[in-house]
């Protein structure tokens, strides 16, 4: 069992049970709530049912599209039936999807109930455990409306992603692999060389990611400056996802991440010379690893227009996080339209499928 004390709170590594008994004993909650989706229901609460027998389960529906004001309301109104108080807690037992939306529901009820972060899929492991931001998306905008606040713990158990398939684990893993990229450079390497997806449920790969995510965080709790460079990948990320998002084949978040870091890293070798031969190597793992995904030529205003929401951005203009090299990275690095066009037609030419 690993344990990394972060701020208000504790991220334990390795087997869910031997975290969340002693924390059973320690909290003193009023009532406990259980948050679910159906996959979540199925594969990972028979994990800890013993632990939660008097807990009051609510379930929402899987994936991002839940992820709503609507179930938001929903969630509410399930903790008002069960006479949740200040003093009740939730446990969160899903990936992104229901520690975003649990977290924030509990931030918000009545001004902020307790909860605990049990994080299922390797995405949510690896890039929701640190850090308090929680958010639902509005008006096809991701995350647009949140807060900060952090958990009583966090329990990263990777058994839990043994029920994954390849498509989840791999969104899963861009995570760490930025996170190699951003702050440490050997995990970068070791990734590279990966040669089975079930190698990055290491719980080696796991805490290293997470502790960068730990060390920048501590400096910067609130995302004014240094907390950045964790976005690298993200704004363009974040709009081709919500492009996606509204058409038949939705991508996965991690998915979307892999295109935006091509497509970034090609703006950060026009502007602060990222070096081309690194810029090769990591368009050889996404190809590797992830589904070649064509940006349509109509879909390119519509994701402009998704990026010019980010919050980074100031004064209408776009905002990123870049790379000079692997591990030193640049916030606010403000980027022209043209040149974001640019990095999606440079993305587009290197597929082997049509546009």
């Amino acid at each position: 069992m690993q344990i990394l004390p972060i701020a208000e709170y504790t991220i334990h590594i390795g087997p869910v049970g031997e975290a969340l008994a002693p924390l059973m004993q320690q909290l003193r909650y009023s009532t406990l709530f259980v948050l679910v989706d159906e996959h979540t229901e199925l594969h990972c609460l028979p994990r800890i049912r013993s632990l939660v027998e008097d807990a009051v389960v609510i379930r929402i529906p899987a994936g991002e599209e839940a992820k709503n004001i609507q179930e938001c309301q929903h969630i509410w109104q399930q903790l008002l039936d069960g006479h949740a108080d200040r003093k009740s807690l939730i446990i969160n037992l899903g990936g992104g999807v229901i520690g975003d939306m649990g977290g924030f529901c509990a931030g918000t009820f009545k001004r902020g109930i307790p909860f605990i972060q049990i994080p299922t899929t390797l995405l949510s492991q690896v890039d929701a455990s640190v850090g308090g931001k929680l958010g639902i998306d509005f008006k096809h905008i991701k995350n647009c409306i949140g807060l900060f606040r952090n958990p009583q713990a966090v329990l990263v158990d990777p058994q839990f992603c043994l029920t994954l398939p390849d498509r989840q684990l791999a969104s899963g893993m861009i995570e760490i692999f930025k996170h190699g990229l951003l702050h440490d450079v050997d995990l970068y390497h070791k990734l590279l060389a990966l040669e089975s997806l079930t190698e990055i449920l290491d719980e080696e790969y796991i805490g290293r990611a997470i502790a960068v995510k730990r060390e920048v965080v501590e400096q910067d709790p609130y995302e004014a400056g240094l907390r950045k460079i964790l976005n690298l990948g993200h704004t363009l990320g974040h709009g081709v996802e919500s492009y996606f998002l509204d058409t038949d084949h939705p991508l996965l978040h991690g998915e979307a991440v892999a295109i935006g870091l091509i497509g970034e890293l090609y703006i950060a070798s026009k502007r602060l010379g990222f070096p081309v031969e690194e810029l090769t190597r990591i368009e050889r793992f996404v190809k590797r690893w992830y589904p070649e995904i064509a940006i349509p030529d109509e879909a390119r205003g519509a994701i402009l227009q998704i990026m010019a929401q980010d919050k980074k951005n100031e004064r209408n203009q776009l905002h990123f996080s870049l790379l000079k090299k692997p591990g030193e990275p640049y916030i606010d690095c403000i980027i022209e339209p043209e040149l974001v066009q640019e990095a999606i037609t440079y993305y587009n030419n290197q597929l082997s499928v049509p546009v």
